[in-house]
């Protein structure tokens, strides 16, 4: 019995994480919709707001006005006209006092990660980690500072060493160069790699036949 259960387990965990995060990711999305629907109809005179809560309860559509608005915007930001918009937006929001730090930083981060000139993720390696006798992946985010690497006076690279099995917490690290080691992995499987807490090797996929036979005895 608890061979066949967690041979179970294996075969339903990853469609129902799956599912969980689409779910999550979904309802992200239409708790968007959402709030901007709420101001509208609180700014809107009070006849028309029975017919906008029916229009913000119909299923789905907040989730595609949302992906059309980014879609759109995306599509705007690409051209001159738009980005002539975002520089004057980004000029608007920086003379907030308090918005303007935490606007500027989240751009600067969403900037590095998501933009494919960025250095973020840019290469898997393994460092010593957390003594000189063993061995972690971590991934390499770019380079120090100019007054960090002045103070350190050798070459160093900033890297981020996630956590397992919680990839989206971990640290940030400088450690010298000739003490990491580069890896021909890629950054998506080094991830999987990490993830597994190192049951996945790199190129290498778990059959349905493999999970459906587990040797637990």
């Amino acid at each position: 019995m608890k061979k066949y259960f967690i041979a179970g387990i294996l075969v339903w965990a990853p469609m129902a994480i799956t599912i969980w995060v689409i779910t999550w990711g979904l309802g992200l999305l239409d708790g968007v919709f959402g709030s901007v629907m709420q101001a509208i109809i609180a700014i809107f005179p009070h006849e028309f707001a029975a017919d906008l809560q029916h229009f913000r309860e119909l299923p789905g559509v907040g989730v595609a006005i949302v992906i059309s608005v980014i879609m759109f915007t995306g599509l705007l930001a690409i051209s001159f006209a738009g980005q002539w918009w975002i520089r004057l937006w980004n000029k608007q929001i920086n003379r907030i006092p308090v918005v303007r730090s935490i606007y500027s930083s989240v751009q600067q981060v969403s900037s590095t990660l998501f933009s494919g000139s960025g250095q973020a993720f840019s290469k898997a390696l393994l460092i010593r980690y957390p003594h000189t006798e063993s061995w972690t992946i971590a991934f390499k985010t770019g380079i120090p500072a100019k007054e960090v690497a002045s103070k350190l006076g050798e070459d160093y690279v900033n890297v981020f060493l996630p956590t397992t099995p919680n990839p989206t917490s971990g640290f940030f690290m400088i450690v010298p160069r000739a003490q990491t080691i580069e890896l021909d992995m890629s950054v998506e499987e080094a991830l999987k790699h990490i993830v597994s807490m190192g049951s996945v090797p790199p190129n290498s996929s778990a059959g349905l036949t493999e999970i459906q036979s587990p040797n637990l005895f």
